[in-house]
């Protein structure tokens, strides 16, 4: 039963978060504290619960667009932005490691980073992470997109965007809107003839990840790549 916000022994989740740490708050009271105040008749807390039960989860909350967010009841033009910058936070705090050291030693890194870009979407998109020599991320971009269950991805066209980076290595990953991510013969397919394309110019291909809903599996790490 929910504690009475008049009672004494009463404490809103921004106290709870500095006396105790925000190891402490639900995921509903984190979300309190970011959107501060709810809607008549609904606190902070109950609207972060509503929020994450309507958008199946914290992880596609958290990386809902802008307009699925403004269309939420309760949801103005500050509250968005401030989900908007964590989101954005969160990419950049994931990316800058790969952009500061090698990428290749951080396999989980690369994955985790890949899983937040990628994991939610509703149809298929890839991307390329190209690298420098010292297999450092100089830029991720999208090199395709696609349906519920295709992406063309045209190897000439990840050479250009790779030669056009100067990039020395690439990574490329894609998601599976069906949630799996096992690999099909398509994907082996690709991941064959854009690592000859590759070669032609003197760039590796250092993996092909495939990101599922809740998992990524490297075919590198398969002996696949």
């Amino acid at each position: 039963m929910p504690q009475d916000i008049r009672s004494p022994g009463f404490e809103r989740p921004r106290e709870r978060l500095l006396r105790h740490g925000a190891q402490a708050l639900t995921s509903a009271e984190l979300l309190a504290v970011l959107l501060r105040t709810g809607t008549r008749g609904c606190s902070a807390v109950d609207m972060g619960h509503r929020m994450i039960e309507h958008f199946g989860g914290l992880r596609r909350l958290l990386t809902a667009d802008p307009p699925a967010l403004l269309a939420f009841p309760g949801m103005g033009a500050a509250k968005t932005c401030e989900l908007l910058a964590v989101q954005e936070l969160s990419r950049r705090a994931l990316e800058e490691p790969l952009r500061n050291g090698r990428a290749l030693s951080q396999p989980d890194r690369v994955k985790q980073f890949c899983a937040m870009r990628l994991a939610h979407l509703r149809v298929e998109h890839c991307i390329a992470l190209f690298l420098d020599s010292q297999l450092q991320l100089i830029e991720c971009s999208e090199v395709a997109r696609g349906t519920l269950s295709h992406a063309s991805v045209y190897p000439r066209e990840v050479v250009k965007a790779a030669l056009g980076h100067h990039a020395a290595a690439l990574i490329l990953a894609h998601n599976h809107p069906s949630g799996l991510a096992e690999p099909s013969p398509a994907d082996i397919t690709l991941t064959r003839q854009l690592k000859q394309a590759l070669a032609l110019v003197d760039i590796r291909l250092l993996d092909h990840l495939i990101v599922g809903a809740t998992e990524v599996t490297s075919l590198a790490e398969r002996g696949q790549v």
